[in-house]
């Protein structure tokens, strides 16, 4: 059986005329607009890989050009805004290297497929960006791809000599002023005058887009023991926060906050259908016999020990129709029947693939990457090892509405601190989390189109289904730069994003 998940663009070439970024207003009107109460000569931007620019699944040299934070320098020049400084690549290709060594893969491109359907693939080439030189720092791009928020003020995270063990940042790792520094002391030493600070996303997108493999941490206050893919405790992330903001503004500077935004605004999350799985009438009963005894023998028997609820029992059913059906999947969240089952005589390799089965529900998520496994086959020598019919698709491939709950519990919680903050220390607070779900439902209207989050065709977001595109780091810079003009009664214009690339076809 093939794969039956195609991602699929229509009329997708009207959207990859890449160009240069045009701002609304030429420097010519330099004069003109006024900063308020805000001081824009020296802005500095912390974060993440938002902040630096990241896109299509790499950093390169165009990604950078285009982030919200050098739009927004730009602009900030029209009244008074002096030069803003990043930690640029070496090329376009987007991978990088450690002492000659590939550490991290080239960014995407858009191609086509034998049958002409569009998706993304990995740019070919080999990369020219060594982390093993560093270039000198700081500068006032202070994003780096990967950080959680208690990583800002980590002494080390940018020491190269531990970037093989991961106990290092790569991209810090190019540009910290020392083995010891940290992001927030090497920003803060700039003395900014103004400054944004955008982080917290990795804090619970990292165990998000694993599918919810890692640990909810809520109630461990020490983060030195939390793995990649664990969602950072709120009281953690409010406590680092906060001393990242007393260190941006202690000088006296002016800056905005800005919070954290659902994971189901990305396309990484809303790309790829609950139910992908197509069966004709005959293929389904044969499908729901094989499951039979399972449905209507050890289930119920479960139950009637008091190994299941009522309701995990239901949950656990597997029932296929006529039409498109939801796969089967494994979920963590379950009981873990395998060794009972085994010891009621069912095989290991049954009672595994048993143990947490169930199928994906509507209010799951199916992440972006599970378009390249849905359909496939386990095993290449048995044409009857589908994955989402008779193999389970991994838990890391769905993000379940009980993984879902958790992270919105600690975006909820980081939000409140940020927003709080914000106002506690008289900062523009941007409210990412409301435009980019502007973005999601209804799209946003901009001179020349519609900007949606619509896998490739919207227009916002890149081609790893989290990062934005150039279009959708100018919105981004817009949304800042109406907070700050707010907060200060500042007149920096905002961008025409439709002067803004979205996604390419080749390294531009």
């Amino acid at each position: 059986m093939k794969n039956y998940i195609k991602i699929t663009a229509a009329v997708v070439a009207l959207g990859f005329i890449s160009c240069e970024p045009e701002f609304d207003n030429p420097v010519e009107d330099n004069g003109f607009y006024t900063s308020g109460t805000a001081d824009f000569t020296n802005y500095v931007a912390v974060g993440n890989s938002l902040t630096a620019g990241y896109a299509d699944g790499a950093l390169y040299i165009t990604g950078q050009e285009n982030s919200y934070p050098n739009i927004m320098a730009n602009q900030f020049a029209l009244a008074g805004g002096g030069e803003f400084t990043q930690p640029l690549v070496n090329d376009n290709t987007g991978g990088l290297l450690l002492g000659g060594t590939q550490i991290t893969e080239n960014r995407l491109v858009l191609a086509f497929d034998a049958e002409g359907n569009p998706g993304p693939v990995r740019l070919e080439g080999t990369p020219t960006t060594d982390v093993a030189n560093n270039i000198g720092g700081p500068f006032n791009n202070m994003g780096v791809p990967g950080a959680k928020s208690f990583h800002l003020g980590a002494a080390g995270y940018g020491n190269v000599a531990g970037v093989a063990s991961g106990a290092a940042n790569p991209y810090f790792a190019r540009f910290a002023t020392s083995a010891n520094a940290t992001v927030i002391g090497d920003a803060a030493s700039l003395n900014p005058t103004f400054f944004s600070l955008w982080i917290g996303n990795n804090d619970i997108l990292s165990y998000a887009t694993s599918g919810g493999s890692g640990v909810d941490q809520t109630g461990n206050l020490d983060p030195s023991t939390y793995e990649p893919n664990d969602i950072t405790d709120p009281n953690v992330f409010a406590s680092v926060y906060s001393a990242q903001v007393n260190a941006l503004s202690a000088g006296g500077a002016k800056g905005a906050l800005v919070n954290i935004a659902d994971v189901t605004s990305i396309p990484y999350f809303t790309t790829v259908p609950t139910q992908t799985i197509p069966l004709d009438a005959a293929t389904a009963g044969a499908l729901n016999a094989q499951f039979t005894l399972y449905n209507t023998q050890v289930l119920p028997g479960f139950v009637a020990a008091g190994l299941l609820t009522q309701e995990e029992a239901d949950l656990r059913a597997i029932n296929f129709q006529a039409g498109v059906n939801f796969p089967i999947m494994m979920d963590d969240d379950l009981t873990d029947l395998t060794d009972i089952l085994i010891s009621q005589g069912i095989p290991a390799a049954t009672a595994g693939l048993l143990g947490q089965l169930r199928q994906v529900k509507s209010d799951d998520l199916v992440v972006l990457t599970a378009s390249s496994v849905i359909g496939t086959l386990a095993d290449p020598e048995n044409p009857q090892s589908v994955i989402g019919v008779a193999v389970p698709l991994g838990d890391q491939f769905v993000l379940t509405a009980t993984e879902q709950a958790r992270v919105a519990a600690a975006a909820a919680a980081y939000n409140a601190v940020i927003e709080g903050l914000a106002a506690q220390n008289d900062l523009a607070f941007v409210d990412a989390k409301s435009a980019l779900g502007r973005v999601a439902e209804t799209g946003v209207a901009f001179n020349g189109g519609v900007l949606t989050s619509q896998f490739v065709t919207g227009g916002a977001f890149s081609l790893d289904g989290v990062h934005p595109s150039p279009r959708g780091y100018a919105f981004t810079a817009n949304a800042i730069i109406t907070a700050v003009n707010a907060q200060y009664g500042s007149t920096i214009p905002t961008v025409d994003i439709g002067n803004y690339a979205t996604v390419t076809l080749h390294n531009n």
